[in-house]
């Protein structure tokens, strides 16, 4: 019995261990003194493409707060929706002006103070885009996964189900690696 449940257990780890790990799908980062600005312009526009505010926009605000280091080119984002974007930086860390964001843009900032933004977006209709946060730990609904030569991005199920906002399903199975 004892070694039936043996090789019972030892099959059931190859078995685990054969299964692919599951990757987001990763955005090559061309060349280029700003190429991680442009590409990350670019994910952002994606993000805020495939999000539903309770009432149409016809401008974006979004507001960036602490210090972003690849966030140099989002006034180059252009959505298909017609909508403008419109940056504005926050300047009372760890406060979100109510109704004066539709999207927060996270730069590097004290977990603290990002917890703080965070929890102030929950219920509001606010995308969260976290820069500095790879292992998605402080809330927000998009972290921005960079590495070299590619970016990609985590969603929090949770933080989203917390917002006014709808994201597009399709955006779930990209950030699982599906197509």
């Amino acid at each position: 019995m004892r070694a039936l449940l043996f090789w019972l257990l030892l099959s059931m780890t190859s078995a685990v261990q054969a299964a692919p790990l599951i990757q987001p799908v990763m955005m090559p980062v061309g060349a280029g003194a700003d190429a991680v600005a442009v590409s990350t312009a670019r994910m952002v526009g994606a993000v805020l493409e495939y999000t539903r505010w309770p009432e149409p926009r016809s401008v974006i605000r979004l507001c960036l707060a602490g210090t972003p280091r690849h966030a140099g080119r989002l006034e180059d984002v252009q959505l298909a929706s017609g909508a403008a974007l419109q940056l504005s930086s926050l300047t009372v860390a760890g406060e979100l002006p109510m109704g004066r964001c539709d999207a927060l843009y996270i730069g590097r900032l004290d977990a603290a103070l990002t917890r703080r933004l965070i929890m102030a977006a929950h219920g509001q209709p606010v995308v969260t885009i976290a820069e500095d946060d790879p292992n998605c730990r402080n809330g927000a609904m998009f972290c921005l996964l960079f590495a070299p030569r590619t970016l990609s991005f985590q969603l929090s199920i949770d933080a989203v189900s917390r917002s006014a906002v709808r994201i597009d399903p399709r955006v779930l199975r990209l950030s699982k690696g599906g197509y």
